[in-house]
């Protein structure tokens, strides 16, 4: 891939922000983030919305326009939107197979990527957060995608082919990890000798080892827990109380601009939106967790936290009506807030599943 066409295309993008979320503790929940913006792939071909993770985005495989949680169409309480810029444009309705957008499209270029057994034994995959990359059948745009890999996703090469020219590049990865097996264009992915992560052997709860906390709100709670915060979680703890990773996982995404002294740093109404201070967990089964409204960010992007490893402090940053921990576990959709999946914790009793008013007990001890 051509580096700097690359990193042009980062600087392009560098200005499309995520609106992090933000929950009231009992009585409302505005946790709906907007993404809006990113520019189209128009004939790169091997991108889409990212939607719920799996499936083939908006259509053939173009990077799209998402809006939502990186594309999910939960229920929005935030009306805030961010929108990024969009550059060079292509008219939709033209010859290119790959062009699915209804108005404009930026178009950009992935160069062939070198390789060898040795040289390159995984990829990672280079797109902006909240979208993900189309895996097929065969190196070719024309068949339907077998699922979809998220930003940043780690798998291993099988071999590297020739197949359909896009933007004059005829290179494709078959590929092997996250439960696809499949063929990738080489035009969005960059070569690395990096491990990915170990599926996790189990979750256990996001605060440190002998905290106990009530559970103010559980999952399909009355307050904001549907849609796609159905499978979240609020922890009704103090402004300072540690929280840590429920497993293994690699920081993708931060947020923590909201300091001591800012208007929504205690927590506000709906003009707080986006003022939640969040990270984002990206595990080796493909999942992500989010802890959100953290009065103190412990970590940074691309940095590698054990399970029982603090993330940073509880807070009530954003729209929040008080203090308490939210976290969930997520789709991994490549960016920050993504639809809410079902677990269950190892050290609550029974089914794993904390209730709301279930006071727990962590034994998440590193």
């Amino acid at each position: 891939m051509d580096l700097r066409r690359l990193a042009s295309l980062r600087l392009l993008l560098a200005g499309t922000l995520l609106a992090p979320l933000a929950c009231g503790e009992e009585l409302t929940e505005a946790e709906s983030e907007s993404w809006t913006g990113f520019a189209t792939f128009g004939s790169s071909g091997e991108a889409s919305s990212s939607g719920s993770g799996s499936g083939s985005g908006s259509g053939a495989g173009s990077v799209s326009s998402t809006s939502g949680e990186g594309g999910d169409t939960s229920t929005s309480t935030s009306g805030s939107t961010t929108t990024g810029p969009t550059t060079t444009t292509t008219t939709a309705g033209t010859d290119d197979p790959e062009l699915t957008t209804d108005d404009t499209s930026t178009t950009t270029t992935g160069g062939p990527t070198t390789t060898g057994d040795d040289e390159c034994p995984r990829v990672r995959v280079e797109l902006p957060p909240g979208e993900v990359l189309n895996v097929r059948p065969a190196p070719t745009t024309d068949n339907t995608p077998l699922g979809t890999l998220p930003a940043g996703a780690i798998v291993d090469v099988v071999d590297l082919v020739t197949g359909e020219a896009l933007e004059g590049n005829d290179e494709w990865f078959e590929i092997a990890g996250l439960g696809l097996e499949g063929f990738v264009w080489s035009g969005l992915v960059m070569c690395t000798l990096d491990e990915p992560l170990e599926p996790p052997d189990g979750f256990l709860l996001p605060l440190q080892c002998g905290t106990s906390a009530k559970v103010s709100q559980g999952n399909f709670g009355q307050y904001s827990h549907q849609g796609q915060s159905a499978y979240a979680f609020d922890f009704s703890v103090g402004t300072g109380t540690p929280l840590v990773a429920i497993a293994d996982g690699e920081v993708s995404f931060v947020y923590a601009g909201t300091k001591p002294g800012d208007p929504c740093y205690n927590g506000g109404d709906q003009s707080c939106s986006g003022k939640a201070n969040v990270v984002v967990l990206k595990h080796g089964d493909g999942t992500t967790s989010i802890y959100a409204h953290l009065s103190e960010v412990q970590v940074g992007v691309g940095e590698l936290v054990p399970r029982g490893a603090p993330v940073g402090l509880s807070g009530s940053t954003g729209w929040s009506t008080g203090r308490h921990a939210h976290v969930a576990r997520q789709e991994g959709c490549g960016g920050s807030w993504c639809q809410s999946i079902a677990v269950a914790f190892g050290d609550v009793p029974g089914d794993g599943v904390p209730k709301t008013g279930q006071t727990v007990t962590s034994m998440n001890c590193p």
